[in-house]
């Protein structure tokens, strides 16, 4: 795909671009401490088996997202030995012309508590701390989010509507305060009164998350074509169905919760709403979102997390997130890998990829341009540019 091309963003004076200009990581699994110092475009970190590569990406994921694509940061993700690992980032947002915006942030977590700077000031909440950095990672455990569990599906689109739309964290928050409020009610047994009250509160917060989830998924649809015809074009027209949590056509969510009042004392939870939204894939020809092969279930998660990669590059937002692409290697064949790589580098995204070796198929021009990065036990060093 060229500039210009139908899909592909160009950046004029109405966007915005991002770029990481610093990762330093310290105490995190083998990385004891590190400094990276990336440029524009591709940045490729290769290294054997166990060197670190991962964990390199792993840091920054943290930064953006408050836990690792591994598992959680009490799970072995503080270097053993280390009382807390350290994240510490810096970033440019430069809009069209010569304006610039220098950002920084710092992460510190010791698996159990954890602290956070971000443009010198505290951070109160971990959520404010990763909204400021959009990065998108694809890594071989990415198939989840088409085969996995629902939560996961959740997390995608929220991640996508805290970064286009300002006011959706908000109202996020609200919802999480009164279904916990509701919860500990069903719990303790709380009489019918105070059920009502909060029943009215968390259907209050409900309706502009549900009208926004909904929307979003709606928006990403036409993302979601452009991407597909580029790397996954067996996916045929791929199309996203949203699952609201309740049945949404029958009950307004306020009665759904009356409804399963009784049924929801005797669980000690609230068994309906947008914290058990759902959304899937459909295929023409009928193509079930659960019959797809792990190399289908990789592909289409990959299309879905590079259509919202485009959705954040959208006027919404302004730009391309920072994209990590870890073992892109592992269940895409060169040619899938050639065109994800063309698609990111025509709309000036800045990647990070790793990789046991350079990819024998990357074109001179390529590996003239990319920046390139050796990790060994933990370290990471800059290598000269090859020449092809």
């Amino acid at each position: 795909m060229t500039p210009g091309s139908p899909g592909v963003v160009r950046f004029n004076s109405l966007w915005t671009v991002v770029r990481l200009t610093r990762l330093d990581l310290r105490n995190l699994r083998n990385l004891q401490d590190v400094l990276l110092v990336p440029g524009a475009g591709v940045n490729l970190l290769i290294g054997d088996n166990g060197a670190g590569k991962t964990s390199v990406l792993e840091g920054l994921h943290l930064m953006a997202y408050g836990r690792s694509f591994r598992g959680r940061v009490r799970d072995g993700l503080v270097r053993r030995g280390a009382e807390a690992l350290e994240v510490y980032a810096e970033w440019v947002e430069a809009s069209g012309g010569d304006d610039l915006r220098e950002r920084r942030a710092g992460l510190r977590h010791s698996g159990q508590a954890w602290s956070g700077r971000l443009d010198g000031q505290d951070v109160a909440q971990l959520g404010d701390l990763c909204a400021a950095l959009k990065v998108v990672t694809v890594e071989p455990g990415s198939h989840a989010l088409v085969s996995g569990s629902s939560e996961i599906r959740r997390r995608f689109l929220d991640w996508g509507l805290f970064h286009v739309e300002h006011g959706y964290l908000p109202q996020w928050r609200r919802y999480a305060r009164a279904l916990k409020q509701r919860n500990a009610l069903l719990k303790v047994g709380g009489a019918n009164g105070q059920l009502d009250a909060w029943d009215q509160e968390l259907a209050d917060a409900a309706t502009p998350l549900d009208h926004r989830r909904d929307a979003y998924l709606g928006r990403l649809q036409s993302s979601l074509r452009i991407v597909a015809s580029r790397i996954a074009p067996g996916l045929v027209a791929p199309e996203l169905e949203f699952i609201p949590g309740w049945r949404r056509s029958d009950l307004s969510f306020a009665d759904a919760l009356l409804v399963a009042r009784e049924r929801d004392r005797t669980a000690g939870y609230t068994s309906v709403g947008p914290h058990r939204a759902d959304w899937r894939l459909r295929f023409e020809g009928g193509i079930e979102q659960s019959l797809l092969s792990r190399g289908q279930a990789k592909q289409a998660a990959l299309c879905c997390l590079m259509a919202q990669a485009l959705d954040c590059a959208s006027e919404q937002a302004g730009h391309w997130p920072v994209v990590a692409l870890d073992d892109l290697a592992s269940e895409l064949d060169r040619h899938h890998q050639a065109e994800i790589l063309d698609y990111l580098r025509a709309g000036d995204a800045q990647v990070f990829i790793t990789g046991t070796e350079i990819p024998a198929h990357w074109s001179a021009e390529l590996r003239r341009q990319a920046h390139m990065f050796h990790v060994e036990h933990g370290v990471v060093s800059r290598l000269s540019k090859t020449s092809g």
